[in-house]
């Protein structure tokens, strides 16, 4: 966490025609705008698209894998949603796409391991506005701020609208000095 601290997220632009991009979930639904990002990267040159969503493995027994802490059934079930209604939609934008679900503790990992084996040139996920740096690396809904400071690729976050704020509160307004 410390270590970086200081370290700036690469840029996000791409050097030439993207032929593969990776849509990535962290177990969120992945919304219209994710998608229509990754469209809009893949209509140029047409190309094809790799669907990934993550169920996640929610630790271990005495470091011990346990059948208990695997994703529910509707856990599952509400991930081969999430993947098969963007699967669903880059079709009938005229996208080429395939899917898959992984099971871990690590999302980025596993995104990785996905974007180098497929080649992938870019990768598209949605994001929640980013917390305080104390905060970051203790919440599960940061992962694709981690994902983007560690990938040898291009990552493209899609943020909800900033002026909701966080979790769609309003803010408090300003305090003003009393007058005795």
């Amino acid at each position: 966490m410390i270590r970086n601290f200081f370290r700036r997220a690469r840029q996000t632009g791409t050097a030439g025609p993207v032929r593969h991009v990776l849509i990535a979930s962290e177990g969120r639904a992945i919304s219209d705008e994710v998608i229509a990002r990754a469209v809009d990267m893949l209509h140029v040159h047409g190309g094809h698209a790799t669907v990934l969503t993550v169920a996640r493995l929610w630790g271990t027994s005495f470091g011990l894998p346990n059948p208990g802490l695997r994703p529910s059934k509707r856990e599952m079930d509400e991930q081969k949603e999430i993947m098969f209604s963007a699967l669903d939609r880059l079709k009938d934008a005229g996208i080429e796409a395939d899917g898959h679900i992984v099971t871990t503790r690590h999302p980025l990992k596993s995104i990785r391991k996905q974007a180098l084996a497929n080649n992938c040139e870019a990768i598209v996920m949605g994001a929640d506005p980013r917390r305080p740096w104390f905060l970051r690396n203790l919440m599960w809904s940061q992962e694709p701020y981690r994902v983007k400071a560690r990938m040898p690729v291009p990552v493209h976050l899609v943020c909800p609208d900033a002026s909701e704020g966080m979790s769609g509160r309003r803010k408090r307004p300003a305090m003003t000095a009393a007058k005795h």
